[in-house]
């Protein structure tokens, strides 16, 4: 049994089970692929695939279980290969970083930028997506490290560390009626239309429950994972919005009001999450230290203030 069979197998799956967009990304030719995979199918000695025809359409059960281990396999392979190379040069090499869009958006600018002056000889590759689907690339090493708020402290297989706390603010336009009220609340907030996150982000799940808990239903007329997407709304007069108080930049935002609801809703944790097995390079792990004390020094963020575990300094490569 070979390496290359295994990344044949995994490739194919990834690829929704078709050869050719499989030999496509790893730059074989399509009768090399049905080769590997094959002859990794006589050596386990069990059929692997569903098939119609000649095509293949899925995985036996045999089959889902020989995926699992191959993609362990190259996950240990990976290790054994960061060895190497963090001992000829600790200072080279490729960070994946998967993120939600108001990660790298808000939080992540400050700390890459940091980390290209201590490492410049680090490749940076950000790959944006959902918290379940961060989970799933982090599991399956697509990417180093996943950062998000949902879902990454669910999973087991994962080492998981909290990074900071954030709640949610309220944007309007400067004539919103709104913002005429001396103390907000979640009836007040009804009253209105409302924009915010799609559920399964940016805490779109505790945003309701704290509205179900209080017995009221808020008036949400447009929905969107993207941060900005909710701005330019408001900025239409379709209603108010709710978002994530990280996300108000008061240079690009001055046109809008913010005000503090972190009274009205729960704190939420944001994580930063890698599979535990996984061999971390010096560099991977300073990122995650520098992360860290990037966004979690007591301050205030554009007016908001928020509360923050103590955390210990990291120093950069020597």
């Amino acid at each position: 049994m070979e390496l290359r069979q295994l990344r044949s197998l995994i490739t194919l799956v990834e690829n929704g089970f078709s050869v050719s967009r499989a030999a496509e990304q790893l730059h074989l030719v399509q009768s090399a692929v049905s080769q590997h995979l094959s002859r990794l199918e006589e050596e386990v000695g069990a059929r692997l695939f569903l098939r119609h025809g000649k095509r293949l359409i899925g995985l036996t059960e045999v089959g889902e279980k020989v995926v699992w281990y191959a993609r362990q396999t190259l996950a240990d392979a990976r290790n054994i290969l960061e060895v190497g190379r963090e001992h000829v040069d600790h200072t080279r090499g490729v960070l994946r970083i998967g993120a939600t869009h108001t990660q790298a958006r808000y939080v992540l600018p400050p700390a890459i930028k940091a980390f290209r002056a201590d490492y410049p000889g680090v490749e940076l590759q950000i790959h944006q997506a959902t918290p379940q689907q961060l989970v799933g690339m982090v599991l399956e090493d697509k990417v180093d490290l996943s950062i998000c708020t949902e879902a990454l402290a669910e999973q087991p297989a994962l080492t998981c560390i909290p990074c900071y706390r954030w709640n949610r603010s309220l944007i309007a336009t400067a004539d919103h009626p709104l913002l005429a009220r001396k103390r907000l609340t979640l009836k007040a907030l009804c009253e209105y239309p409302i924009i915010t996150y799609v559920f399964g982000l940016t805490g779109r799940g505790h945003f309701s429950e704290a509205f179900s808990k209080a017995g009221l239903t808020p008036r949400v007329v447009l929905s969107a994972a993207d941060t900005d997407v909710i701005k330019t709304y408001v900025r239409e007069g379709l209603g108010v919005g709710i978002i994530a108080s990280i996300a108000y930049m008061p240079d690009q935002d001055s046109d809008l009001v913010i005000r503090d609801l972190s009274n009205l809703f729960p704190w939420e944790v944001t994580n930063i999450a890698y599979k535990k097995e996984k061999y971390l390079r010096r560099y991977q792990q300073y990122f995650i230290e520098l992360l860290q004390s990037r966004i979690t020094k007591p301050n205030q963020w554009h007016g908001v203030t928020r509360e923050t575990p103590k955390i210990s300094k990291s120093s950069p490569p020597g």
